[in-house]
Order: structure tokens, then C-alpha cells, then sequence
């Protein structure tokens, strides 16, 4: 009886206790399965975090509907080092971040099979204000440098595109890029120049309607971005490009935070289309309900009726 006894409290302890010696020695697993049934494919993942989360183990890969296996990797990510090796093409990428001084980060990725990788260093000027130095290895350009502060900010790096007739000697040709913020008219207006093109767009938004228009220079491609929300649970967007006089439409109804219904046309493609989303549809699986996230899509070519599809997208999550 006594012996019983014994046997019931270690049962009882291991029960209550989920730091257990099981737990310290059997780590939990992280399974999760998506399946895409226009693409046929199915995508695994398997994880676990090991030494006190200190390290997380990570493998997935890919099957189709005849068993076959594609896309294999294995991943070891710890908090400044983490490696991912694709084991069909025998080639693993290296990433690495380390705090070097307060206010000064190091950055570093390589590809071990091309031999190429990336170096960027980020040092904290001001508030809200850091300069960034990127530089791909092996080159002999110039860094990229990139200005950040609180309303965008602005790079400069070398142009690639130099005609190979200029001397050795010549100064290198630096391209400019950036992004600027500000308020106008209690909307928010950015500008984003890059590669000689100048996009402006307005935004303004309230609590029921959002108002975008954008316009690219020089080529003055205008489109309207134009939002309606008629309820907490209920919005319509419209968007409609004057170049192209192509425009979409699509309504979006929310019962909660998990389950969502869409439905909208597309005039470039002639395609009319509706879904039922159960789960997020931004979120994780662990966030849906049984852990499981379900879209199903109806897609009708305006041009055959006959040729409807209707498709569908499951991912599940397990915790072992």
C-alpha cells in the first residue's frame, strides 16, 4: 500500500510540476502543416527550443500529392547566430547580429556555397536618428550609406550602371534614393525618389473613410486608393488607376478577430472572387481557434463562367 502511495504523489508531482525531470530532457515540439490546393503542395515545419530557449531547432520541407520531398533546410537559430542549411544543394546561409557598443551594431550574412555575403553597421546618432553603412562582400564599391531620422530617411551608394569606358581614375557616379514624411492637411504625405522616379502619395484617414491618391513623376501615372468603413465589422476599398482605367474592388465583413468573409472583382484579370477565412487572416495558426487556419476561395472568370474554381488553404498546428 505504502509503495501505491508513492507511486500516486510522483504522478501527482509530475502533473503540477511542468518543469519536471521529463520536461528538462524532452523539449516540446512545434509541428505545423499548410496545404495550398492551387499549388498542390503540402509544407512542413517541425521546431524546438532547447537549453532554456536559448537555441531553436528548426526543420521543414516541402511534398506534393505523389509523396515526393522538395526544399529540405535545417535551421539553428540562437539570438546573434543563426545558420540555415538546405540540404539538397549542400548549402548553408549565415546570419550573425552582435551589439559591439551601446548605440553600435554589426550585422553580417554569408552565403558559403556562392561565396557572396553582406556586412552592415548601424550606429545610434540622436533619438529616433541612426546611420547605417551596408557593403556586399566581395566588392570593391563604395559602401551604402543610409541616414534614418524621425520623418524618413536618405542613401547613397555607388552606381552600378557606370559605363566600363570611364577611366579608373573618375570619381564614382552615387545614386540617391529616400523617403520623407510629413503632415499636411490632417493627412500624412510621403515621397519616395528612387532609380529617377518621384512617387507622391496623400493619405488621410479617419475613423470611416481612408482617402490615397498616388502619383509617379515624370511619367504621371495617377491612381485613387479610396476606403469606406460602414461598420466596426464591415469595409469596402476601391482602387482605380487613371493610366491604366484598371480597377479593383473588395469587401471585407469581420465576425470577431477569427473568422472573415471577402469578396471582390479584379478588372485586369476579369476575375471575381469570394473567401471565407477562418483564423486571422494576418495572424498565426496558434491564434485560431483548435489552432487552425482555413481559407476557402471561389474564383469566376468573367470570360467562362464554366472554368469557376474553388480552392482552398489549411494550416494546423500541433504542440507536442
Amino acid at each position: 500500500m505504502s509503495g501505491e502511495r508513492e507511486r500516486d504523489r510522483e504522478r501527482e508531482m509530475l502533473e503540477s510540476n511542468p518543469k519536471s525531470e521529463i520536461g528538462r530532457w524532452v523539449p516540446p515540439l512545434r509541428v505545423t502543416t499548410e496545404l495550398d490546393s492551387e499549388s498542390g503542395v503540402l509544407l512542413n515545419k517541425i521546431s524546438c527550443k532547447l537549453f532554456d530557449s536559448l537555441v531553436k531547432l528548426k526543420a521543414s520541407f516541402q511534398n506534393n500529392s505523389k509523396g515526393h520531398v522538395s526544399e529540405p533546410q535545417l535551421s539553428i537559430i540562437s539570438k546573434h547566430v543563426s545558420c540555415h542549411y538546405d540540404l539538397h544543394q549542400h548549402n548553408a546561409l549565415l546570419n550573425a547580429s552582435f551589439p559591439l557598443a551601446p548605440g553600435f551594431n554589426l550585422t553580417a550574412a554569408h552565403d558559403l556555397k556562392a561565396q557572396v555575403g553582406q556586412v552592415s553597421m548601424v550606429a545610434d546618432l540622436a533619438p529616433s536618428c541612426k546611420l547605417e553603412l551596408t557593403s556586399l562582400l566581395p566588392s570593391a564599391a563604395l559602401p551604402k550609406a543610409t541616414f534614418k531620422f524621425p520623418f524618413g530617411e536618405v542613401s547613397l551608394e555607388e552606381n552600378e550602371d557606370q559605363e566600363e569606358e570611364e577611366e579608373e581614375a573618375a570619381a564614382p557616379k552615387l545614386a540617391f534614393s529616400g523617403i520623407v514624411k510629413a503632415p499636411l492637411l490632417k493627412g500624412i504625405c510621403n515621397a519616395h525618389y528612387s532609380d529617377d522616379v518621384l512617387n507622391l502619395r496623400y493619405s488621410f484617414k479617419d475613423e470611416q473613410t481612408t482617402f490615397i491618391p498616388t502619383i509617379s513623376l515624370p511619367s504621371n501615372a495617377l491612381s485613387i486608393n479610396f476606403k469606406r468603413r460602414f461598420t466596426p465589422s464591415s469595409k469596402l476599398s476601391y482602387l482605380y488607376n487613371f493610366d491604366t482605367n484598371y480597377w479593383s474592388a473588395v469587401y471585407k465583413h469581420t465576425v470577431g478577430k477569427e473568422y472573415k468573409v471577402k469578396a471582390g472583382y479584379d478588372s485586369e484579370i476579369r476575375l471575381g472572387w469570394a473567401s471565407i477565412w477562418v483564423g486571422d487572416e494576418d495572424g498565426k495558426a496558434k491564434t485560431a481557434p483548435m489552432k487552425t487556419k482555413v481559407q476557402l476561395m471561389l474564383q469566376v472568370p468573367k470570360d467562362d463562367i464554366r472554368s469557376s474554381a474553388l480552392m482552398f488553404r489549411v494550416k494546423k498546428r500541433w504542440d507536442i
